[in-house]
């Protein structure tokens, strides 16, 4: 995402969530725990610009997207947009599923790590959501359901039949996306669904763990990984092995390369700087 803003002011006033900081790692919570954090058309459109205020302003170095309550994310809420969208036209409906896709779309594409810190349940567009991040931090209490086909919907919604074949296989993901089953945190553990499989009620404080890891390294070479990872999904190898030569004579030319020299010969821990 390009770091250059617009005229309008950066904001810290987000109606459909709430935003923490602490040098460099930012947290995102889902704070409708009446609701099972179910999203609104509000808190998609809030995820979306935050998540590109974010990328612009640089500081962050990771994020961890959390759920208030008794689950992560129940999907999208049943009353305030599947009974609205009913009165939709098609251009309405096409312009509130595009903005479903730009959120996946900016948590792969933010030039920092996203950590889903899962209890409880992730579903519908809540399991997406946490599919679009690049780890999936969970406790035992955690279930999974792409439950799109149980409404009369496509299985391939926000990206879901892009990324899930890749992260659990075309078999795995075929069985999850047609029948809209839940998956429960040891099979999504078994078929790498999860990154890391925690205690019960621990999934938020090793997703911060995690987070702090990941923002004191090297921030420059975390954020062209995670966009390597996915530009390179779809390329071929002859284009990839290119694309990797060129960032990583880049990155040898920046200072944390130069840094780790200095650091090994000095016998000391490097000091990243992210440049």
């Amino acid at each position: 995402m390009s770091p250059f803003p617009s005229s309008a002011p950066r904001t810290e006033d987000w109606h459909h969530l709430r935003l923490t900081r602490d040098d460099g790692v930012a947290t995102v919570t889902l704070a409708r725990p009446e609701k099972l954090n179910a999203l609104t058309f509000g808190a998609y459109a809030d995820l979306r610009d935050l998540l590109a205020e974010l990328s612009r302003e640089r500081s962050v170095r990771a994020l961890v997207l959390s759920g208030e309550g008794r689950g992560f994310c129940s999907g999208g809420d049943v009353d305030d947009i599947i009974g609205a969208t009913l009165a939709m036209d098609t251009a309405q409906l096409l312009d509130f599923n595009r903005m479903t896709g730009q959120v996946v779309r900016a948590l792969r594409e933010c030039p920092f790590p996203v950590i889903a810190a899962v209890h409880g349940v992730a579903a519908g567009a809540g399991a997406v959501l946490a599919l679009a991040a690049d780890f999936r931090v969970a406790d035992p209490t955690a279930r999974f359901a792409f439950l799109f086909t149980r409404v009369g919907l496509s299985g391939g919604d926000m990206g879901a039949a892009y990324l899930l074949p890749r992260v659990v296989g075309l078999g795995h993901a075929t069985r999850l996306l047609m029948l809209g089953e839940p998956v429960h945190a040891p099979e999504a553990e078994r078929i790498g669904l999860i990154s890391e499989l925690t205690a019960e009620g621990q999934a938020g404080a090793r997703a911060a763990a995690l987070a702090r890891r990941l923002a004191d390294g090297p921030a420059l070479a975390l954020a062209q990984t995670k966009a390597l990872l996915t530009a390179e999904l779809d390329m071929p190898l002859a284009a990839s092995v290119e694309m990797d030569a060129a960032t990583q004579a880049l990155l040898m030319n920046g200072e944390d390369y130069a840094e780790f020299h200095a650091a090994f010969t000095e016998k000391r821990p490097p000091k990243w700087q992210g440049r």
